[in-house]
């Protein structure tokens, strides 16, 4: 009899230890925990072609792995691509790998969840930055400093990974491919060679969702959700779904990010982005700053905009304005960074760069001007249109809404 019990114990014992150890495979790692990682130093500021984006790479892979994704690249979970970087801004970046000093590899990552749906739904955020401060740093530091990109775009990722887990066990209408790309900071490369090169058939791409400085949610919980023309049942999905933000919309498919390499396959997009800030494209763009509560209240958002179009089969595609063939050019900068998020009347000031016309003339952090020259400013737009028709050595007279006063200030190009 002793003997059956001991037997009995020792069995027991075993299941436990298994049972644990399984529960500690299957632990969930936290949005701030995949942050952590990625926009730690030991990382170099991952930029692409470097041992940081491929530490970033594996990193990324081990994870899809852990959430049970397929691989979907074209070497397991990686899709690495090839190119001479452009010396012409308006040349067309040649993918071709050509033997010689200034051949670049990048590597996307790519996991698939089968649902044996007839559509799916593809969630992409890039994970690249810019190492010591590479082309578009706007960091002016004599010494080069490592440029984490905690919220650009580790919180993306992030964002990304926490859906994984979600979708994992929920919303089985449509397959999900997750995509982290690389070569984004060079010119959305990665989302660019994917859609060039699919591992999937592009045709059964229902809808692509991409989360690019998802990390600074403010007081204010306001949230830019672009993309919302490019299928007629977007934006009502978008305003039925929320509660927690101050949405504001734009139509247009195409920007500065990898949604716009989809948008031109003729899929639908949707864009999340919580705004720019003073550390923007620079060192001090690091994990402390981030909110990472707001981040999983977007995560959960992005998350109930997809179970809602669980159900809704193929959504049609639909062209929209680009609205970017309409801003101005403009030969010279007033040295600030613009609130985007801003929807009241005027230009708000997010950040205000060392030493150029803005800080001299004094002006400052939240200033929001309303006059430049003799242009009334009442948006971005019409901002922009007024700083085009100066030239370097002009000088004129800028008028700011500063708390509750106007402010007027002179300022020299």
């Amino acid at each position: 009899m002793r003997t059956n019990y001991l037997i009995i114990v020792i069995f027991l014992t075993v299941l436990t230890a298994c049972k644990t150890n399984s529960e500690e495979n299957i632990k969930s790692v936290t949005i701030k925990e995949d942050v952590a990682f990625l926009a730690d130093d030991k990382l170099e500021g991952r930029q692409t072609g470097t041992d940081g984006e491929l530490k970033a790479a594996n990193y990324i892979a081990k994870r899809f792995e852990d959430l049970g994704l397929e691989e979907k690249g074209t070497k397991g979970y990686f899709q690495a691509f090839s190119f001479k970087p452009k010396t012409d801004p308006h040349q067309e970046i040649n993918y071709t790998v050509v033997d010689g000093d200034s051949t670049i590899t990048g590597t996307n990552v790519i996991g698939f969840l089968d649902n044996k749906a007839e559509n799916t739904i593809i969630i992409g955020a890039h994970y690249d930055h810019l190492g010591y401060g590479a082309e578009g740093s706007l960091f002016r530091g004599e010494k080069k400093e490592i440029h984490n990109g905690a919220d650009d775009n580790a919180s993306g990722v992030a964002v990304l990974l926490n859906l994984a887990e979600k979708l994992k066990s929920a919303n089985t209408g449509n397959n999900y491919l997750f995509m982290a790309f690389s070569g984004e900071e060079m010119g959305l490369l990665g989302s660019n060679y994917f859609n060039k090169n699919p591992t999937i058939e592009l045709s059964k791409a229902n809808l692509m969702l991409n989360m690019d400085m998802v990390g600074r949610l403010k007081q204010d919980s306001t949230l830019a959700v672009y993309g919302v023309g490019t299928s007629p049942i977007l934006k009502q999905v978008i305003k039925a779904n929320n509660s927690k933000f101050k949405i504001i919309e734009n139509e247009s498919g195409v920007g500065p990010s990898d949604h716009t390499s989809f948008y031109n396959s003729d899929i639908p997009v949707l864009h999340f982005f919580t705004g720019q800030h003073e550390d923007y494209h620079k060192p001090g763009d690091d994990t402390e700053k981030l909110n990472y509560e707001g981040m999983a209240t977007i995560s959960s958002y992005i998350f109930d905009i997809i179970s809602d179009l669980d159900d809704n089969g193929k959504l049609p595609f639909r062209k929209t304005k680009n609205e970017s063939e309409d801003v101005p050019r403009f030969k010279v900068g007033l040295g600030v960074i613009p609130d985007y998020l801003f929807d009241g009347k005027g230009m708000r000031i997010d950040g205000v760069s060392e030493d150029k016309p803005a800080q001299k003339a004094g002006l400052e952090k939240g200033d929001i001007v309303i006059k430049l020259g003799d242009s009334l400013v009442t948006d971005m737009m019409s901002y922009m249109r007024a700083l085009s028709t100066f030239d370097t050595g002009d000088t004129t007279k800028v008028i700011v809404k500063r708390d509750d006063a106007e402010v007027e200030k002179d300022i020299e190009f």
